[in-house]
């Protein structure tokens, strides 16, 4: 199986790529639209430098190399996404080439990358196609990599990384709907086929994962795999066959007149690399001289803003004890909610604050994970959310409750001095239980052996 990936990434810029309309979302169809956008005759492009920029960032992250000019040309095709008829976007000498990117220990070659205009978005209702403008014009940066993939895991594994790369740069919004659109190229035999625009990490890895089982199958049968395009139908969980593939010279391609060549000066490219902030490989390094382990690392730095969260609360909690909370319990709260830490209302002090109590021994890490999970739901004080869950520091308390435990679960107890050791278990979770998680396991351990041991029966 070879898989290689066109990456479709929109571009977080004020502006448009080649006219001054804003480039932001909204409801209303075709407002954010001038002459240039709806494709009128006589009008004519204006580069935007911003985006020029953000594109040299990708390049520069990916370690690419780059031209000492760049041009754009015309890609002509007929659809109702692209009122001039054609797009203008790069080919012959695109911004940046080469590069590449480990996922899991494999190199994964970038070919290029490119920048474009997007088309129009199409409404397919049942009876009509509508169009809205308001994307036409928007920049994109195309990553297109070498067919480098032998498995679907991998490209979701390569996407997840360069999303995480691209939210660092801050070149692409990731809440916006439709800012990273890919399109993947996957062959079993010597014929390719291409699956258009698919959207989230998940579904590509399920779209290839189909696509290489159909052609699988297909070449059993002694069927000929047809060169073509494809959809992906993720109700359905399947491709659907859409047109045959165009080879490039079907584009008819042209230099854009109405553009000038673009110099990349070496003193421009080295002016952007000094703008660009510390990366995710490179927090990881950092996270290791504060005594962080390689995997907690990776798993807070998959996402800046649970980065920067833990930045500001390790100044004042121990790095280690904080890391395995934001890799292992907050992101786990925050997943579950299919929340971001920049999407709860919750402060680095209040984070603070909880973790010192788990530290100090005033509530237990069972209290804590709850805690928090109730501050996720709601924004609320930690000291306010602990009243009634304090760690039970009276081992009189403690014992009394466990004797209440046994004498509720006797035939638990019966089992257990029959010698059913994993009654025991049963009998800690309970009083861990009646406790409110308020006991330390070890000493609700010590309680319940107590209790066990005693004559009461």
């Amino acid at each position: 199986m070879k898989i290689g990936l066109e990456v479709h990434v929109q571009l977080l810029t004020k502006t448009k790529l080649f006219c001054a309309c804003p480039n932001r979302h909204s409801e209303e169809p075709n407002v954010q639209t001038c002459e240039y956008c709806l494709g009128f005759p006589g009008s004519k492009p204006t580069l935007n430098a911003a985006a020029v920029e953000a594109a040299a960032k990708i390049g520069l992250a990916l370690g690419c190399n780059f031209p000492e000019e760049m041009f754009f040309s015309r890609k002509s095709y007929f659809y109702p996404d692209m009122g001039k008829n054609f797009q203008i976007t790069q080919y012959e000498m695109p911004i940046a080439r080469g590069g590449a990117l480990d996922v899991a220990g494999k190199k994964i070659r970038i070919t290029r990358i490119q920048m474009e205009e997007d088309p129009a978005r199409i409404v397919h209702e049942k009876n009509y196609i509508l169009a809205d403008y308001n994307r036409s014009g928007v920049p994109l940066c195309e990553i297109v990599t070498e067919p480098d993939f032998t498995t679907p895991k991998e490209a979701r594994l390569f996407l997840q990384q360069l999303a995480s790369i691209l939210e660092y740069l801050g070149v692409m919004d990731p809440s916006v709907e439709g800012s990273m659109r890919v399109d993947g190229n996957i062959s079993i035999s010597d014929v390719r086929v291409e699956i258009k625009n698919i959207t989230g990490f998940k579904e590509v890895e399920r779209a290839l994962t189909y696509e290489g089982i159909r052609q699988n199958n297909l070449i059993r049968r002694n069927v000929a795999v047809a060169r073509e395009t494809r959809g992906w139908d993720a109700l359905a969980g399947i491709t659907r066959s859409q047109r045959s593939k165009e080879e490039e010279d079907d584009y008819g391609y042209i230099f854009e007149p109405d553009l000038p060549r673009v110099t990349l000066a070496k003193a421009a490219i080295d002016a952007i690399r000094k703008t660009l902030p510390e990366m995710a490989r490179d927090k990881i390094k950092r996270y290791a001289k504060m005594g962080v382990s390689g995997a907690l690392a990776e798993a807070i730095v998959a996402e800046i803003d649970l980065a920067q969260m833990f930045e500001s609360v390790s100044k004042k909690i121990d790095a280690p004890f904080a890391a395995k909370w934001f890799a292992g319990d907050i992101k786990k709260t925050l997943n579950y909610n299919d929340a971001r830490m920049k999407d709860v209302k919750i402060t680095a002090e209040q984070i603070i604050k909880l973790l010192m109590m788990v530290s100090s021994g005033r509530i237990t890490e069972q209290v804590g994970e709850a805690i928090f999970r109730k501050m996720v739901e709601k924004p609320q004080e930690p000291e306010t959310l602990a009243k009634g869950l304090i760690v039970i520091g009276d081992d009189k308390e403690l014992d009394a409750l466990a004797k209440d435990v046994v004498k509720e679960n006797m035939e638990a107890a019966k089992d257990y001095r029959a010698g059913k050791k994993e009654s025991l278990h049963f009998l800690i979770g309970q009083l861990m239980k009646k406790t409110n998680g308020r006991a330390k396991p070890e000493a609700a351990r010590k309680a319940v052996e107590k209790a066990l041991g005693s004559k009461e029966r």
